[in-house]
């Protein structure tokens, strides 16, 4: 497939995919469970939720990696497993998708407090970042997303990692904002402004924010993040915010309300259009549908 990075030079929009999380409870995944067991027992569903994303129109199709760092993978025990773990998940979108979508490798947070504030060591991180990248890479990953972004200085981190392993590898790395009386910050306190100075001054190709916000919300952060963007962006929103279901959380933001949302978002100048908990191959279809629609 042509680089990622010059279809975005020359201004195309591309559609990412939706949550993951959704996709493994729909499969069997318990409360408490950690995802990425299913990389090593059910290599099949995760074959199977990349076939049904590439179907419905997604062009990057992210892999189940959001915890696959060993400091993550510790709370599990699974931490030795560490390189089957990232590589089986690339090995199973690969299968699904061949080269007819961007094989994105997914990295969330350590859930570690760094030092000062906590007490683990950035270098902790660092290594922990690099083991799993390491794995990732030599899977064959198109891009690395590092997501779901709450302390910048971990974001550099990873940044760091992957660029210090291959420095041609497209990296993309979106930021959670909660609202504030005085705008959308971080958990750590860092606004939308100094998120997106930070992380194109760490080096990211991609920036822009994901979850924790339903798509109304989401174009308030875009609005923020457009003019001090000076890369490409993506943004990636929640279906709503969860409510209590008879059989779990329920997301309550319909396909073609996300969809009508993201086109406002497209018109700001967002190149690359997604989903993050609770959206699923449907919302997709309706993104895909919205986009190829504006092409025409």
């Amino acid at each position: 497939m042509e680089n990622i990075m010059e279809r975005l030079q020359r201004g195309d929009v591309i559609v990412s995919d939706g949550a993951m999380g959704t996709m493994l409870m729909r499969h069997g995944l318990k409360t408490g469970e950690s995802p990425e067991i299913f990389n090593l027992t059910k290599p099949e569903v995760l074959e199977e939720i990349a076939s049904l994303y590439l179907e419905a129109g997604s062009e990057i199709v992210c892999t189940n990696t959001f915890g696959a760092s060993p400091l993550r993978l510790q709370q599990f025990s699974l931490d030795k497993d560490t390189e089957a773990i990232n590589r089986n998940a690339v090995e199973a979108v690969r299968r699904a998708v061949g080269d007819n979508a961007y094989i994105a490798a997914s990295i969330g947070p350590s859930a570690k407090m760094l030092k000062p504030l906590g007490g683990t060591d950035p270098e902790t991180v660092y290594d922990s970042l690099q083991r799993q990248l390491r794995a990732l890479l030599a899977a064959g990953i198109d891009l690395v997303c590092i997501e779901t972004i709450m302390n910048l200085k971990e974001a550099a981190l990873g940044i760091k990692a992957a660029r210090l392993l291959d420095a041609n590898i497209p990296i993309m790395a979106t930021v959670t904002f909660d609202k504030k009386p005085q705008g959308y910050f971080t958990l750590m306190g860092s606004s939308v402004e100094d998120a997106v100075a930070v992380l194109e001054e760490a080096g990211a190709n991609i920036i822009g924010s994901n979850c924790g916000n339903g798509a109304g919300q989401m174009l308030e952060i875009t609005r923020e993040i457009m003019p001090h963007a000076h890369i490409p962006v993506a943004i990636q929103s929640n279906a709503g915010l969860p409510v209590k279901g008879e059989n779990g959380p329920v997301y309550p933001e319909t396909p073609d309300f996300v969809a009508a949302r993201s086109a406002e978002m497209l018109d700001l100048g967002v190149q690359i259009i997604g989903g993050c908990c609770g959206t699923t191959p449907e919302h997709i279809r309706a993104f895909r549908k919205m986009v190829d629609a504006r092409r025409k």
